[in-house]
């Protein structure tokens, strides 16, 4: 049986988002195991929508910052600024300051800019001018990007990519739900009617939730064959790193909750495993000759590795 508070939030978002479930769902997901979401697709189809029917429907604080070759990292951080009546420097919240944060186009901006939101991804704060304060929590960061080769971009770096607990590609909408996109443009099908769910704080609740559910030994075990198996792979020059392995624990514990258990099985892992690690392989140039995809190539190590049979744990 779903979770029920889960399975509100989702129906909010599907009143904006049609024939996407599954996306959404890896985002719900994703929000609940406490990571940070990458959306990769052509411009157009609803990264951003998606994104902010999420915010709206669990009642959330959000920034949106529209990423271009200006935008600076005191943009997103914050900086300080003099303060003539009190003869002192004082801090101006950047647009992290937020439970949400909207990085639209992410692979626009400078490596600099991009840079800004490293420790904040990892680690929930912005240091300016030697002081650290933490962001908001909960705290999530949603970013969109254009394939690599639009006008304007360019490739993300392994350090960025790594921080994002998944990546998804959304695609073209079949022709019925197009269709339905069209007809809704009346109104019932924008972002004002999306209502709220949940609030920040019950957000919280349920991450720490899905902290404390049971994941058995073996099942530990097989996500760590199946990462070694990235990293050995003949057409992988970089495989998951340890920060990808924590991502996969995490993201089953949260699709578990998702599935209304308390324990993980394996086919939670399986289930979560490509968003979690797609976007982290690095192919080799053997593979690139060959027309390999690191889709394909995750596809395969799900295969070869064997699922063990745990106990459970009610």
């Amino acid at each position: 049986m779903e979770n029920k508070k889960t399975e509100e939030i989702m129906k909010e978002v599907r009143k904006v988002i049609f024939g996407k479930d599954n996306c959404i769902r890896q985002v719900m997901t994703a929000i609940l195991a406490g990571g940070h979401i990458l959306i990769e697709d052509i411009p157009g189809i609803g990264k951003t929508s998606m994104a902010l029917a999420f915010a709206r429907a669990m009642n959330l604080t959000q920034n949106r910052v529209q990423f271009t070759p200006d935008v600076l990292p005191s943009d997103i951080t914050g900086f300080s600024m003099y303060i003539k009546e009190k003869e002192a420097f004082a801090y101006q919240p950047g647009a992290v300051m937020c439970n949400l944060f909207l990085a639209d186009e992410i692979n626009r901006t400078s490596a600099k800019t991009q840079s800004a939101l490293l420790e904040v991804m990892e680690e929930g704060t912005v240091t300016v001018d030697g002081v650290t304060r933490e962001v908001p929590s909960p705290f999530v960061v949603i970013a969109t990007e254009n394939p690599i080769g639009s006008a304007g971009t360019q490739k993300l770096p392994e350090s960025q990519l790594d921080r994002f607990m998944i990546c998804i590609k959304m695609g073209y909408p079949d022709v019925r739900d197009e269709v339905e996109i069209l007809m809704r443009q009346s109104g019932t099908g924008t972002l004002k009617s999306v209502i709220p769910v949940v609030n920040a704080g019950e957000l919280e609740q349920m991450q720490s939730e899905v902290e404390h559910i049971f994941i058995h030994e073996t099942v530990c075990q097989y996500i760590v064959e199946l990462v070694n198996a990235t990293r050995s792979h003949e057409l992988v020059s970089l495989g998951l790193s340890t920060r990808g392995a924590i991502a996969v624990t995490r993201m089953a514990k949260a699709n578990a909750y998702m599935e209304g258990r308390n324990f993980v099985l394996p086919q939670d892992v399986t289930q979560v495993f490509p968003a979690v690690a797609t976007h982290r392989l690095k192919c080799s140039a053997r593979a690139r000759m060959e027309q390999g995809s690191a889709g394909q190539i995750i596809e395969e190590i799900l295969k070869s590795v064997r699922q063990p049979r745990p106990e459970r744990k009610v």
